[in-house]
C-alpha cells in the first residue's frame, strides 16, 4: 500500500499486487483508493476492455480523483462511472471525470435519478446540507438486482437503504468482496439522513445490516476508512451503534450535526467563526436538527455548544475568532 501525502489530501491505494496492514489481497483488476473523510473512497474495476469507477469523491478533490484514475489506467479509457448513492462526497468528481472521459457512461441508483436528469440540487440534498456538487449527466440507472461483469467477476447491485434511502451496495459472490459505500464501515455507518427530515429510517439500517450478514462477505471496501475482513465484528459494532441511536434519537441528531459541521470544515480548513456560524444558520439540515432536538436553545448557543464538543474531541482548533480543522 502506498500512502503519499500530496495534492489535496492524504490517500492510499490498494490493488491486487499490494497487501495492506490487514494482510488482505484484492482480486485481479480491482484498485481501491482510500481517501480522506471529505471524499469517499473510490473503487476502480478494470479488464482489457472496460474500466468502471465506483464513486468519485467530493468536488474539491476532483483533480486528485482524476489523477488517481489516470495513473492506474494510463492510456486505457474510463468506460463507466457508477455511484452507490448521490451524496456530494460520492459523486462530486463525476463532472470532472466526464470532461476528461467524455465517452464514459454514468449510472446512478433509481429514486433520485430524475433529479439528476433534471438537475435539482435541493432535491439531491446539496443545498440543504450546505454542500456543493457540480452538475453532471447520467446515462441511466443501476437498479437493485442488476448485474455486470468486469475481469470475469460478476457484481450484483443490492438495495441498501438507511444512510440514504436509495443507496446500493455492490457484491461479488465469487470473491466475497463487498463495496459497502456508507452502509457499513469498520466502526459503524453513515449518518441516517432521512431521520434528519423526520422520516423513520433506523429500521432500514437494521435491514441493510441483516442483508450484509446474509452474504458470504470476506472483504469489505467501505465508503470511508480502510478495507477490512472482520465483517462480523463490524456488524456487531454497527448494531450497537444503531441501538444507541434508537434508544436516544438526540444522540444521532448531535452526531449528524457535528458531521455536517466537520465536513464543511474539512472543505474550508480555516474559517472565521462568525462566517461559519452564518453558513450554519443558512444550512437547512442544521436548522431542522436544532428546531427538532434543541429548540430550548437559541441556534447560536446550540451551534457554539457543538463547536466546543468538536474542539474537546480534537476535531478543530478555535483561535483568535477562527476555526481551524484538525
Amino acid at each position: 500500500m502506498s500512502c503519499p501525502n500530496q495534492m489535496s489530501e492524504k490517500y492510499c491505494v490498494v490493488n491486487s499486487e499490494q497487501i495492506n496492514k490487514s494482510n488482505l489481497t484484492l482480486p485481479p483488476g480491482l484498485n481501491f483508493f482510500q481517501r480522506g473523510w471529505l471524499s469517499s473512497n473510490n473503487v476502480l474495476l478494470r479488464d482489457s476492455e472496460q474500466a468502471v469507477l465506483v464513486d468519485t469523491g467530493y468536488w474539491t478533490h476532483s483533480a486528485q480523483t482524476l489523477d488517481l484514475v489516470q495513473r492506474c489506467l494510463a492510456t486505457q479509457p474510463l468506460t463507466r462511472i457508477i455511484n452507490t448513492h448521490l451524496h456530494s462526497d460520492h459523486c462530486g468528481g463525476n463532472a470532472a471525470l466526464q470532461e476528461a472521459y467524455p465517452a464514459a457512461e454514468t449510472f446512478v441508483p433509481p429514486g433520485h435519478a430524475n433529479f439528476v436528469f433534471d438537475w435539482d440540487p435541493a432535491a439531491l440534498t446539496y443545498t440543504p446540507t450546505g454542500q456543493h456538487c457540480p452538475k453532471f449527466l447520467a446515462r441511466d440507472v443501476i437498479r437493485p438486482g442488476e448485474r455486470f461483469s468486469v475481469s470475469d467477476q460478476e457484481w450484483l447491485a443490492l438495495a441498501a437503504p438507511g444512510h440514504d434511502p436509495h443507496s446500493i451496495v455492490l457484491f461479488c459472490e465469487e470473491t466475497g468482496v463487498l463495496i459497502s459505500a456508507d452502509a457499513l464501515w469498520e466502526n459503524g455507518f453513515g449518518v441516517v439522513f432521512p431521520e434528519i427530515e423526520g422520516i423513520e429510517a433506523f429500521e432500514d439500517v437494521a435491514k441493510t445490516l441483516d442483508l450484509i450478514a446474509s452474504l458470504q462477505v470476506t472483504v469489505v471496501l467501505p465508503g470511508h476508512g480502510e478495507p477490512f475482513t472482520n465483517v462480523q465484528l463490524a456488524l456487531v459494532n454497527a448494531r450497537k451503534r444503531l441501538a444507541s441511536f434508537r434508544d436516544d434519537p438526540e444522540k444521532h441528531a448531535n452526531y449528524a450535526a457535528k458531521v455536517l459541521l466537520k465536513f464543511k470544515l474539512l472543505e474550508l480548513q480555516t474559517v472565521e467563526q462568525a462566517n461559519f456560524e452564518q453558513w450554519a444558520m443558512d444550512c437547512d439540515y442544521l436548522k431542522l436538527l436544532q428546531q427538532r432536538y434543541a429548540n430550548n436553545l437559541s441556534f447560536g448557543n446550540w451551534f457554539r455548544g457543538l463547536l466546543l464538543s468538536l474542539e474537546k474531541n480534537g476535531a478543530l482548533i478555535c483561535a483568535s475568532g477562527k476555526l481551524i480543522n484538525r
